[in-house]
């Protein structure tokens, strides 16, 4: 399978999604017309759950989000929460900046509604959350 990778552009975020169970979405979702965008992510992703690593670490750091995307991002949960009801290992690691109590509510907000752990890791503006 190969890897799906998307670069940042001022209203879509980063994606990079390795076959090997490492995937990422860093920056801003705001896309006009968010099917071309989410679309392709969210069958790269289905398809990696028929066969996925055995651990999925899913790392999201956004700085913001429209409600098109938060439905997107939710999707792609719930596909996670699948791999993990059939016994694969999988966690979310929330990144978020200390100075954005929103951001990190959304994520305790979508920790609730799936069981994948999540992971919540607090920066502040001036550190680099980590390298995509």
């Amino acid at each position: 399978m190969v890897d799906f990778v998307r670069e940042a552009t001022l209203q879509t975020p980063a994606i990079n999604f390795q076959a090997g169970g490492e995937m990422e979405i860093k920056g801003r979702a705001i896309p006009d017309n968010p099917e071309p965008f989410w679309g392709d992510a969210l069958a790269w992703f289905d398809k990696y759950a028929e066969d996925p690593s055995q651990t999925t670490v899913f790392k999201i750091d956004l700085e913001y989000f429209n409600i098109s995307s938060s439905k997107r991002i939710l999707f792609l949960l719930y596909k996670l929460n699948e791999i993990v009801e059939r016994g694969f290992e999988a966690r979310v690691e929330w990144y978020y900046r200390k100075a954005d109590e929103d951001m990190y509510e959304v994520g305790q907000d979508y920790a609730f509604m799936v069981k994948v752990p999540f992971e919540f890791k607090e920066y502040n503006d001036l550190d680099m959350a980590y390298a995509m």
